[in-house]
């Protein structure tokens, strides 16, 4: 290619100079320094005229400046600090912009996102595109140029966060994009994601290429990221931001990247009211979001976590882009278990919207199932006698025709070096994890083993309404229980109808202090009891909580449909719960309400355990139907409820189980299933496993995975008992009704003995 001596670039004159057997002659600093002094008389403001800056310098060494006459010590500090400030400037300025190396596969990338991947990531996109990242590049293209939301689910190692980052970058640099949201699972997840973005513009040669006029002066930092502020492009600064939450691209005139902004956070985070004030004034909003798997192992096992998830996804995240704007989004994931946020997304007939894409690694398994097992036996052989498993190879290149056939797999180059074919890898992942195979590289879980199948689901309970008012008591009740769980942060309450069979209404449920909000988890709630009892400590705002819960339930007049009057008989507390013990004794026994208020204790009783029904009855005890009232003993001085949590879960569950109208149903208020979600996922928050001991079979009870919230189950649970210490009795059950001391005023009394 030609050169124009009379037209140089600045960085290509130095190059040129620094090129002969002399080594380097002149630096970029120097240049700047002759520019500034030569001013026009040796080029423009793009270009050096190589016979005219020679020129001057011979001039220059021939005329040289005339001696000044010494100056005062004020007049050489101000000397000084002019050089020096002229000297800090030449050094945060990072000169002219290289010119585009190749504008024509710039120009063909900035509308082909596979070109892309392909032209400046060759190292990480290597191998052969299967069919499936064909359909998935295709709508992330869609997404970032025409707009639109994307999900898609990807087999583990199948780069669909790479993808996402890649994406990230076309989006900037082209300048579809000038506000992209990158958000992960947490903060940590979605900074690592960032840092892999910012590694690119780092070292990325192809990128400096062909883009730098936003890669350029992010070199020109050298990783030294405090020069950002300062950093200047021929007088102008370049507004640079480099911190770990943020990356600002330079601001640069003719740049369609100038001032774009990636910025990133965790779904859990402060998402709402994002945006970034630009230099040229105008306030934007992030115009493409990119969830990289948005959910965890714990939060996709717990039914309030998926839902407040999901929650934040359609309110917070779609409406980043501000009002009359449509976001646009690309959300790689990977569904964990049946239901969580992954696997609603990509339900096309639930969010639509999300054109969801749910990839695989087997399409079709091999048909030979014999030989497999055969295979699967060979490989576990070697691998307990120490070896690599490569007997199982050799047997596979001996039957490979007969081992391949049926399968159709959908990245044929995806197996590691000492496999032969992609098949072979994807059996050695199924050999290794059926369960995590499924989840990970199907993208179709298995279902979870909780307890029997046909145990209630959450959306069953929910759909269980009355239709009757909430606080009305049907007119068939005669009995109204509370429970009261009791936790460090809140208390959790529940109020229940029955009638003398043990038909039950739930006229009524919360916690105090209300969360004023329809999903919400205790580990995560900020409304608490210490906030609304300031200056008091841990058993001081339970003492407290307590006494303003019961005082606002307990003297309260319930209205019944056939408009009389009833309040609550009975009401238990929780005094299990960690350090509360004492202060729930204390309160019941100091409470105006103590003649209703008891204190009570669930007792885990297994299979193995001793049944209520063969404890020793001691003197003073009252024995109900799985429950028992010690006599009182000891420093409390207060009658407590011991119960049978087991069986009265199982119960509770029985009684929701029950079809409506039926004795012995237990139904919730209202006409809304959606009002009583949350209430339904606590009362699914655990599961029963049958187990046999001693000769008995009971159901025992254990918390799904995840440990999510089953406070009110506790709650249901505690107004059932309540019920059966009142009188209320199960047809068909042993339990005989407990007596019910009724009034007796001390005139009748006397005159009953006249």
């Amino acid at each position: 290619m030609a050169i124009d001596v009379r037209q140089l670039r600045p960085s290509m004159l130095t190059r040129m100079l620094n090129s002969t057997p002399l080594g380097e002659v002149l630096s970029e600093r120097q240049l700047r320094r002759h520019r500034n002094r030569a001013g026009y008389r040796i080029g423009d403001e793009k270009h050096v005229d190589l016979l005219r800056y020679a020129a001057w310098l011979v001039w220059s060494r021939h005329n040289p400046e005339p001696e000044k006459e010494p100056l005062d010590y004020e007049a050489m500090k101000e000397a000084a600090r002019a050089r020096n400030a002229e000297l800090s400037a030449i050094g945060r300025d990072i000169g002219d912009i290289p010119e585009v190396v190749d504008p024509q596969r710039k120009a063909r990338g900035a509308t082909d996102f596979r070109f892309f991947c392909e032209a400046y990531f060759p190292q990480t996109f290597s191998l052969p595109w299967s069919d499936d990242h064909l359909k998935v590049i295709a709508k992330i293209e869609t997404a970032v140029l025409r707009g639109g939301v994307f999900a898609m689910a990807m087999p583990r190692g199948s780069g669909k966060t790479t993808l996402a980052e890649t994406a990230c970058i076309w989006a900037m640099l082209t300048g579809a994009r000038e506000f992209v949201c990158l958000i992960g699972s947490d903060a940590g997840h979605a900074r690592n994601m960032l840092e892999s973005i910012k590694v690119e513009f780092e070292t990325n040669d192809h990128l400096l290429d062909d883009y730098p006029e936003a890669v350029f002066p992010i070199h020109a930092l050298e990783r030294i990221h405090n020069r950002a502020k300062g950093q200047i492009c021929n007088g102008k600064a370049t507004r640079i931001v480099w911190t770990a939450d943020e990356i600002v691209l330079p601001t640069i005139d003719g740049s369609k990247a100038s001032g774009a902004i990636i910025r990133v956070a965790g779904i859990e985070s402060r998402i709402r009211g994002m945006k970034f004030k630009r230099a040229d004034g105008r306030a934007v909003r992030p115009s493409l979001v990119v969830l990289d798997d948005p959910q965890t192992d714990e939060s996709a096992r717990s039914d309030q976590q998926v839902r407040a998830r999901m929650e934040t996804l359609n309110g917070a995240i779609l409406n980043l882009a501000g009002p009359g704007q449509k976001i646009s989004g690309i959300m790689p994931c990977t569904v964990i278990r049946p239901g969580d946020m992954a696997d609603q997304i990509l339900d096309r007939d639930k969010h639509p919207a999300w054109q969801g894409e749910r990839t695989k690694l087997v399409y079709a398994f091999p048909s030979n199932e014999k030989l497999w097992d055969k295979y699967a036996q060979i490989r576990a052989d070697s691998f307990r006698n120490d070896g690599d498993g490569h007997e199982a190879t050799e047997f596979y290149r001996k039957h490979r025709k007969e081992m391949d056939a049926g399968a159709v797999i959908a990245w044929p180059q995806r197996h590691n070096e000492d496999e032969l074919s992609a098949i072979q890898h994807a059996m050695n992942l199924r050999l290794q994890d059926e369960r995590a195979f499924w989840a990970e590289y199907q993208n179709e879980p298995l279902p979870q083993d909780e307890g029997d199948s046909d145990q209630l689901t959450a959306d069953a309970i929910a759909a269980k309404t009355n239709g009757h008012p909430r606080s009305v008591i049907p007119i068939g009740a005669s009995h109204l229980t509370m429970f009261i769980d009791v936790q460090g942060k809140l208390l959790f309450h529940t109020v229940v109808a029955w009638e003398d069979d043990f038909t039950g209404y739930v006229v009524d449920y919360g916690t105090y202090p209300d969360q004023q909000r329809p999903v919400f988890a205790l580990r995560e709630v900020q409304k608490t009891l210490a906030r609304v009892a300031p200056g008091a400590g841990l058993e001081g705002s339970i003492y407290a909580g307590l006494e303003k819960l019961t005082g606002e339930y307990l003297a309260r007049r319930w209205r019944r449909d056939d408009g009389a009057e009833m309040r609550i008989e009975r009401c238990l507390i929780d005094a299990n719960w960690g350090q509360s013990t004492d202060v729930v004794y204390q309160f019941c026994r100091q409470s105006a309400h103590a003649g209703l208020i008891m204190p009570s204790h669930g007792r885990y009783v297994g299979a193995s355990s001793i049944p209520f029904s063969e404890y020793k009855r001691k003197t003073g005890e009252r024995v109900g139907h799985h429950w028992r009232i010690p006599n009182v003993q000891g420093r409390r001085q207060v009658r407590h409820v011991v119960i049978d949590t087991n069986y009265w879960k199982s119960f509770v569950h029985a009684r929701l189980a029950v079809a409506m109208g039926d004795p012995g149903s237990l139904s919730l208020f209202g006409r809304k299933p959606a009002e009583h979600q949350l209430l339904a996922e606590h009362l699914t928050a655990e599961y029963r496993v049958k187990t046999e001991a001693r000769g008995r079979v009971v159901d025992e009870w254990k918390v799904r995975a995840g440990g999510p919230d089953n406070h009110w189950f506790d709650c249901l649970v505690g107004c059932a008992v309540a019920a059966s210490v009142q009188g209320a009795v199960l047809p068909g059950t042993d339990a005989k009704a407990a007596p019910v001391r009724q009034r007796v005023r001390l005139s009748e009394l006397q005159r009953s003995r006249r």
